[in-house]
């Protein structure tokens, strides 16, 4: 019955914030009103449906007059509107290309100015990564999830390297969050609801202005770091360090050690 009901809930909440975040920005001529719509109505009502208790710890890490780069482990379909909640600012998602055709979350993360990259079009992903550098420098933060793809056991995957090369370009603070429990809620592909809490950490931000124009292993490293120790302290499993970095074109899969090595040199 749980499942069913949420099924219904998202389906029906998402139909009915959509036009509302559409007339939002028509209305303001302003897309930053549509996050408002997505914070303040659709993400609440989410949670509540799948039971999800929320607690927010490091607050006090979030500037909302300061652009940054917030980088999160992604667990669950229940990260989205948990984010939203959590990271009270004006950021637009970087997110999959294909999930700009989901009805109504896809269409909304597109007429709201989110940034899709098509992973396997390496120009396109580039440009949309050179948009959001634009976006950045405007004044704009962004949120993204560097594993690509949703862990299948709660442990922080390897991380790719193209976002890390984008804060290195805009040069802006990257806040490490860190997610728990949105899994056990709602398992990767499936609507079977366990209610339960999620909590949400969110670390010091990084200075990225230490880190050469080039070194986005190295920033990658330093923030996957960060975000291993926090899911420890919440209980988490953490990640293994040494299989830090995704291999090319791969989600979820370490970067062979000789092929790290053989790049270093």
């Amino acid at each position: 019955m749980r499942k069913l009901w949420c099924i219904l809930v998202v389906t029906v909440w998402s139909a009915v914030c959509f036009p509302i975040a559409c007339l939002a920005m028509l209305v303001t001529l302003n897309p930053s009103r549509s996050v408002g719509v997505a914070r303040r109505l659709w993400s609440p009502v989410l949670l509540w449906a799948g039971g999800a208790k929320l607690e927010v710890i490091g607050g006090e890490n979030v500037d909302p007059k300061r652009p940054t780069i917030y980088v999160g482990n992604h667990l669950s379909t229940l990260d989205i509107p948990a984010h939203f909640l959590a990271v009270p600012v004006d950021f637009r998602f970087v997110a999959k290309s294909q999930l700009r055709w989901v009805p109504f979350i896809g269409w909304y993360l597109w007429i709201a100015g989110h940034i899709f990259i098509d992973r396997g079009d390496r120009s396109s992903a580039i440009a949309s990564l050179d948009k959001a550098a634009r976006q950045i420098r405007a004044g704009t933060s962004i949120f993204l999830y560097p594993e690509g793809t949703r862990s299948q056991d709660g442990s922080i995957l390897p991380f790719k390297k193209g976002p890390f090369a984008l804060a290195l370009k805009a040069r802006v603070p990257i806040c490490p969050v860190t997610i728990e429990g949105t899994d056990n809620v709602m398992p990767k592909n499936s609507w079977n609801i366990t209610p339960g809490p999620v909590r949400v950490k969110i670390g010091r931000p990084i200075d990225t202005t230490g880190f050469a124009d080039n070194d986005r292993e190295g920033l990658a490293r330093a923030v996957r770091a960060q975000i291993i120790a926090d899911s420890l302290s919440l209980g988490g499993k953490g990640g293994d360090p040494d299989t830090a970095v995704a291999a090319p074109n791969r989600e979820g899969v370490a970067q062979r050690a000789s092929s790290a090595t053989s790049k270093a040199s």
